[in-house]
């Protein structure tokens, strides 16, 4: 009896303590300052020229609710919440529906938001699914319901609802898709865009017509169980064929929105900047973007990808000397696909990781003509296992090769044996030192390239040779100011020394190896493609998996970098590996043309000494080959060069 009631009054007290607080919540609400709603996601983004490539919904923008086709008004209702105009921001009985259904089927297949919680997740900068996030979320679609009409709450969520491709509203959605207001929209119009902000990458008839053709019909079938419209109307709505026009009044790029989004996408981690539009009154966000080279880069993904083709891109272009990140591309087209892979994904970096390997070797005595025999090997570590890498198509010098050849040619070999020789907190170190913070494994293949990283990231580890050993921040962001020009944010461009700045100057040298004739020989080398095409000097380096490929090049003034591959993991074909290769030569050219070319200072402590580019041993001037290399002063090499195999036992099997 004594625990009936403990139970009893335990219920009770909770249920009035929810009561208090859901009340509570309520009155904070309506006490609270009018949400400008009209001023959601006014957001303005600017290019490195101070001009406008992209804004939200300025006022011209927004429509009121007599002017949206009332077709429009019906479908949205009758797909997202049947119930709007009798709830107050919390639709129970639906959310205790989908709970159920979610439960006995045991993953979530029901939502339950109503139009005023999504337009307040709308307001939103950080849709990270967090409790705190969703608490103020809650509140904002307190408060919403307190201080406005329900009419005023649904012209605000058309007003901010995402469409696809970039395009954020009705009325833009309107133009975007069939070039008319939205006041002019037909049915058939109407219930296809209506369908689209459910998951605008799968239901724009832009990308998939016959997705956006299914889901249309479920918002019809919706309309007519609620009484909006006759099966007679039905039919003829999906029946009636429909002209898209797809073009947008600014910047019709296919790239440029994942600049976009990447750039919001830092503005989340900007502590300054509080989390929503809202209570920022609109912002004024000024990027690093330089357009040219935005387009210069897509114009070159569209001239070496076919269209048929199903290779994914992503690459970034980045000023070294302040990490301002001019360009960036995180897919092949925006309106297919919304998915940034400059900012989201990370891929196996393949050989691109052995520059950090070789600057490790040059920090702890290895020079240009510091030389391993190249040739078919296993290698035995931790006492029994066992790791046989293999040179790209199985050539091998089978003697001994300098480490400049060893660049020129990627071989993995060189890599591994000098891994092995140094130890892998060797590699990790400079790894970490020059800003990649991803946990790198301690396995032989380390230097092959086999962890994932992203895109950026390997920018800004390169980015330190490309400043001769100072690590920089990319950024895309300069400056924000909010609608009455205060400065909220300015970014500080600071840089630090991690390498050395002459050992630096002699990898970026050994980096232009990688498309020199005089390393033909018994291979070519990894660019060698590209001697007869370039204008300028790069240190350049590829990266080749099975599934992914990667080039990195830079010098004083650009660094670009370029991974091509499947997003399912698919094998590259032999023809694809070349894209990757062209995009970086076309785009990173492109912006260079009618420059300088801009290359490095010889340091003080640095000599050119002519050697056989092969085997790094010392020649005179009168030799039929001979290549100048930069070595530290004291460090030159003699005609007759130690090979390191010799030196220190590497366990392993030749």
């Amino acid at each position: 009896m004594k625990f009936k009631r403990f139970f009893v009054k335990s219920i009770t007290i909770f249920f009035v303590l929810i009561i208090l607080l859901v009340g509570g919540c309520y009155i904070y609400a309506k006490l609270s300052p009018k949400l400008q709603i009209n001023m959601a996601n006014k957001v303005s983004f600017y290019d490195s020229n101070g001009e406008l490539f992209f804004k939200g919904n300025e006022d011209k923008e927004w429509v009121s609710l007599k002017d949206i086709s009332k077709k429009v008004i019906d479908a949205t209702i009758s797909v997202e919440d049947k119930n709007f105009y009798n709830h107050n921001g919390f639709d129970i009985a639906r959310i205790l529906k989908a709970s159920y259904i979610n439960v006995k089927n045991g993953k979530t297949e029901q939502g339950a938001s109503t139009i005023t919680q999504q337009y307040a997740k709308n307001l939103f900068l950080d849709f990270d699914k967090t409790w705190k996030r969703k608490f103020k979320e809650a509140l904002y679609t307190m408060r919403l319901e307190a201080n406005y009409s329900k009419d005023e709450i649904l012209e605000g969520y058309l007003n901010t609802i995402n469409y696809g491709h970039g395009v954020y509203g009705i009325e833009n959605a309107s133009k975007f898709y069939f070039n008319k207001s939205a006041k002019d929209l037909n049915l058939a119009e109407a219930s296809m865009l209506v369908g689209i902000p459910k998951s605008p990458s799968n239901y724009s008839p832009l990308i998939n017509l016959d997705l956006a053709k299914k889901r249309q019909e479920m918002v019809l079938s919706l309309m007519l169980d609620n009484n909006k419209i006759s099966k007679k109307e039905k039919e003829e709505a999906l029946n009636q064929e429909l002209s898209f026009y797809g073009q947008k009044n600014m910047n019709n790029s296919s790239t440029l929105m994942y600049y976009k989004d990447a750039v919001i996408n830092e503005l989340k981690s900007i502590d300054s900047i509080p989390s929503s539009y809202i209570d920022n009154h609109g912002l004024k966000i000024y990027t690093n973007l330089d357009l040219n080279a935005q387009n210069e880069l897509e114009k070159s993904i569209k001239e070496e990808i076919p269209d048929e083709s199903k290779v994914q891109v992503a690459s970034v272009m980045m000023k070294p000397e302040n990490g301002r990140i001019i360009a960036l591309v995180g897919g092949r087209d925006y309106n297919f696909s919304e998915y940034n892979r400059a900012v989201s994904a990370k891929r196996q970096v393949g050989s691109t990781m052995k520059p950090f390997l070789y600057y490790a070797a040059l920090e702890n005595g290895f020079t240009p003509s510091s030389s391993f025999i190249s040739q078919k090997t296993t290698f035995t570590f931790n006492d029994k296992e066992k790791y046989s890498p293999q040179n790209y198509n199985e050539k091998y010098a089978n003697k001994p090769i300098s480490m400049a050849t060893a660049i020129a040619y990627s071989d993995n070999i060189y890599a591994v044996k000098t891994n092995l020789f140094l130890g892998s907190d060797a590699l990790i170190n400079v790894v970490k030192r020059v800003g990649i913070n991803e946990k790198l494994p301690d396995v032989p293949s380390l230097p092959l390239g086999t962890k994932e990283i992203n895109i950026i990231d390997m920018t800004k580890g390169y980015s330190a040779f490309a400043n001769l050993g100072k690590k920089v921040n990319p950024h895309l962001i300069q400056k924000i100011e909010d609608n009455d020009g205060k400065v909220l944010y300015k970014a500080k461009e600071e840089s630090e020394q991690v390498l050395n700045s002459s050992l630096t100057f002699i990898l970026n040298n050994m980096l232009t190896a990688t498309y020199d004739p005089l390393y033909v020989d018994y291979n070519y080398p990894t660019a060698i493609s590209l001697s007869s095409k370039l204008k300028h000097t790069y240190g350049l380096k590829s990266g080749t998996t099975e599934t992914d490929n990667w080039h990195i090049g830079f010098n004083k003034d650009i660094i670009t970098s370029v991974w091509v591959g499947y997003d399912d993991n698919t094998p590259l074909q032999t023809t694809e590996y070349k894209y990757g290769q062209n995009i970086w030569f076309k785009a990173t050219e492109k912006y260079e043309e009618n420059k300088d070319d801009v290359w490095y200072e010889t340091p003080k402590n640095v000599n050119l000494v002519y050697v056989d580019p092969i085997s790094g041993n010392l020649v005179d001037e009168n030799a039929k080959v001979k290549k100048g290399v930069y070595f530290l002063k004291g460090s030159e090499p003699t005609n007759t060069q130690e090979v390191f195999d010799e030196k220190k036992d590497i366990p392993h099997e030749a």
